[in-house]
């Protein structure tokens, strides 16, 4: 609204009905709205508020480049038409609002579609017990018992350490500027407080080079913001060289941070890039997969891609279910981290930064339950038991081999952890099949894994992935996955 301050637009609303402005160009004071109307042509024109239920929705206006052509004699007809006018545009903005809240139920909401029916019965069942009764509907638990978890995450490697590395190269960048300013202003001006100030800059810059502490980038952001940027409109006036130094510093800026964001901004696209690229390969698959079985999925994006998949009797309104599907979404799993690693591989050489991706699966052969949270609107697991899970899953990304300093996830390989011995023996069959068709490579490592915090007793397969296999360009075959492992 405050665009419109002043203008004819903001007069029409005050008053409360229509402003005819017979020639704008002789209108005085005229705002750069005015301006812009001259500018495309018009010089006579009617502007009137809309109101539905006394309240404002929008404006209609009609213009002419003629001066005089609309008048007041025009403002019956004006009145006539208005209230239709006002119909529509409410009638468009609840069509507006109506798409709005689709697409924010389609790709906002926590409730998959898998699972809708569950909830759909849990509504109907508590307006029953209801009867009319006022009050507001409450909801039954929704839990879905025996369900099969399957997790996998494609994290960028080094993500930390890369972040850490452009936070302290912008800063870097940023102290150098101020300090090239100060120098040149010294220079024409040898005032020893300038020279103070570029030695706290040579103090931070020598500081940071060491290392980037916690609390570093905001104490150094404050102190160029606080002490040398308030004096560059004051320094400028040293001479054509000072004002030059200045006008770079602020060129490098980025106008929204405040702050140098050149390598921060390649590493978050880089980033941002690799979670689409991931993200749009796993969605695709995904929707096939759905096909082959139907199952609830979800993922998210942070330093990479993880996503979880629940699989299981309880989560069909039906009822149906066979173990082979179960053992159909596994093999489905390897597959598809494969292809995952491929896309990955691929865009690395096209990123302002590169980054490496290591891929990872998690097997838990026993079923468990899965709740609804209505407070957070997500599932989450279900008992004390199942809760082992959900610890393992957040810090399974941090694993280090047991005896050295290796991480388990390594770029091009995929690593499956596991507990139980028949996981690892069901899970061999797999590798074995993906063998024989090139996906993955010879060699298998048997791995156990330092404890994590609560947790101990972890290990791992790890593989490599045939990243010059043609057949990882091709979709996951789901029809007959399962008989060509036969």
């Amino acid at each position: 609204m405050s665009e419109f301050a002043g203008s004819i637009y903001a007069r029409a609303v005050k008053q409360g009905r229509p402003l005819i402005v017979e020639d704008l160009a002789a209108l005085p004071e005229r705002t750069h709205v005015e301006e812009e109307i001259l500018r495309i042509g018009a010089r006579n024109i009617v502007v009137a508020p809309l109101f539905y239920q006394d309240e404002l929705i929008g404006m209609l206006e009609l213009a002419s480049p003629q001066p005089g052509d609309l008048n007041a004699t025009h403002l019956p007809k004006l009145q006539e038409v208005m209230p239709l006018f006002s119909m529509a545009v409410r009638r468009s903005k609840e069509e507006l609002e109506g798409r709005i809240q689709a697409v924010i139920k389609e790709k906002c909401t926590a409730i998959h579609p898998r699972v809708e029916w569950r909830f759909r019965k849990a509504v109907l069942s508590s307006i029953e017990r209801l009867r009319g009764a006022p009050g507001a509907v409450e909801l039954e638990p929704i839990v879905f018992d025996q369900v099969y978890p399957l997790y996998g995450l494609s994290d960028v490697r080094g993500s930390s350490t890369q972040r850490a590395l452009s936070i302290q190269a912008d800063l870097l960048t940023q102290l150098g500027l101020a300090r090239d300013a100060l120098r040149a202003a010294h220079d024409a001006r040898p005032l020893p407080a300038l020279d103070e100030l570029a030695y706290r800059v040579d103090k931070h810059v020598a500081d940071i080079e060491v290392s980037l502490r916690s609390g570093d980038e905001l104490d150094v952001i404050a102190f160029l913001r606080n002490e040398v940027e308030p004096l560059f409109d004051h320094l400028q006036a040293f001479g054509p060289g000072v004002s030059e130094k200045i006008e770079a510093y602020r060129a490098a800026i980025e106008p929204r941070l405040g702050t140098v964001y050149q390598r921060r901004q390649a590493f978050e696209e880089s980033i941002t890039r690799i979670n689409d690229t991931v993200s749009s390969y796993l969605d695709m698959e995904e929707q096939a997969a759905q096909a082959m079985f139907p199952h609830y999925f979800e993922r998210q994006k942070t330093d990479g891609v993880d996503y979880s998949i629940y699989v299981g009797a309880s989560l069909n309104e039906d009822g149906a279910f066979d173990p082979l599907y179960l053992r159909n979404l596994r093999l489905w799993q390897l597959m598809v981290t494969c292809g995952v690693a491929l896309r990955a591989e691929r865009l690395k050489d096209r990123l302002p930064v590169p980054l490496e991706t290591a891929h990872l699966i998690l097997v838990q052969h026993m079923p468990l339950s899965i709740r609804f949270r209505f407070d957070e609107k997500r599932f989450d697991v279900d008992g004390a038991y199942n809760i082992r899970y959900e610890i393992i899953k957040k810090r399974i990304d941090k694993a280090m081999v047991r005896g050295g300093r290796e991480r388990l996830t390594q770029p091009g390989k995929i690593a499956i952890v596991y507990t139980q011995p028949r996981e690892a023996a069901e899970y061999r069959d797999y590798i074995e099949y993906l063998q024989h068709r090139r996906y993955l490579t010879p060699e298998v490592e048997e791995l156990d894994l330092e404890e994590l915090q609560g947790v101990q007793g972890l290990r791992a397969l790890r593989v490599g992935i045939e990243l010059a296999n043609p057949r990882l360009d091709e979709r996951v075959p789901l029809g007959d996955l399962q008989a060509e492992r036969r």
